[in-house]
């Protein structure tokens, strides 16, 4: 199974675990380089494992997020 963060990147083939070191946000606890994450920081708040638990899955911030970058977050956080 991947390595998946609470977004549902998989960080394993995620670029900034290599360009940045990151080692997932699970492990930093949302504290990524670039500053706090705010879907980590939800999930937290809600006590889900992902945002794939949330009632309001997948949120306007997801999608946000998701249209940019990492597009199959969504299609992965479905799978699990």
């Amino acid at each position: 199974m991947a390595n998946y963060s609470v977004c549902g990147i998989d960080c394993d083939t995620c670029k900034f675990k290599y360009e940045q070191g990151c080692k997932g946000c699970r492990e930093i606890k949302g504290k990524v380089f670039w500053g706090e994450c705010e879907l980590y920081k939800c999930n937290a708040a809600k006590k889900q494992d992902h945002c794939g638990k949330c009632e309001q899955f997948p949120c306007d911030k997801l999608k946000e997020w998701a249209s940019s970058e990492n597009p199959e977050r969504i299609d992965n956080l479905k799978n699990l």
